[in-house]
């Protein structure tokens, strides 16, 4: 993929990685993530598609401008993307936090868009009991420092199944979430337990939407994100079994396949 600054006096020192031709598709990474964590996607993709995937301000090769980012601010970051490459529609999908900057982005931005999915990702708001863990993990971060929590946490983003079959990817994992510095992973807490319930944006979406859930996700439960899948007009659900948190390693062709499906599917929708 070909790294490129974005040139932006809001965002500075901020890129996105850019590879394949064709009609655009945004993938969006989540915490403790950059874009490498759709390596295996954009070898799939970038067969029929444009595919950008950005490292978030504070993550990758970005810089994080200030000590605190909000979602909003993320789905300016995204626009601004767009904006750059001159790209008038696209598709974007999130997972997990980068499911919440969808979210936002089609709250602010939704005429650039023709599809959106969400990865193992959710558009209600955080409960108290969410909210409670999220803080605890940032104590924990600013006591103890960001060594400790990624290596209980990245494991824990895997299914039993995936633990035994893929170490290797998991570490991959971990490596490039023990890259994010303590002071990026605070503000992306503060900003998932800041952001609103979102499902509005389900509720009025006039654009094919992806759901994928994995079995054994532990961060977004199966009965959690099946509820949200009757709001829109036009829902793609994938379920994938024995998966937990983090399809793009665990289950790469499963979901490639689901997502090369999605696109042709919305781009079929678009053109009736």
């Amino acid at each position: 993929m070909k790294k490129i600054q974005l040139n932006s006096s809001h965002f500075p020192n901020s890129v996105y990685h850019k590879s394949g031709s064709g009609y655009p598709i945004i993938l969006l990474h989540g915490f403790g993530e950059d874009s490498r964590i759709w390596k295996n996607q954009v070898t799939s993709l970038e067969q029929n598609y444009t595919c950008i995937c950005p490292d978030l301000p504070g993550s990758g090769d970005s810089i994080l401008k200030n000590a605190t980012i909000s979602l909003d601010d993320l789905a300016n970051f995204i626009q601004e993307i767009l904006v750059q490459e001159q790209i008038e529609k696209a598709i974007l999908l999130g997972h997990s936090m980068g499911g919440y900057i969808a979210l936002a982005f089609v709250e602010r931005f939704s005429s650039f868009l023709d599809g959106f999915g969400l990865i193992h990702s959710s558009a209600f708001a955080d409960d108290k009991t969410k909210k409670d863990t999220r803080r605890k993990a940032i104590r924990l971060i600013e006591q103890e420092g960001k060594v400790p929590f990624l290596k209980a946490m990245i494991p824990n983003l895997y299914s039993e199944a995936s633990k035994a079959r893929i170490q290797e990817e998991i570490n991959f994992h971990l490596t490039m979430a023990l890259e994010t510095s303590s002071i990026s992973l605070i503000a992306y807490y503060n900003a998932m337990i800041e952001r609103p319930d979102r499902t509005s944006c389900l509720k009025e979406a006039t654009m094919p939407v992806l759901f994928v859930f994995g079995t054994d996700d532990n961060a977004i439960p199966i009965a959690q994100g099946l509820a949200q899948t009757a709001m829109p007009s036009f829902s793609q659900v994938e379920i994938l079994e024995h998966v937990g948190h983090t399809s793009m390693l665990e289950a790469s062709e499963k979901l490639n396949s689901i997502l090369n499906s999605f696109c042709k599917c919305t781009l079929n929708y678009k053109n009736v």
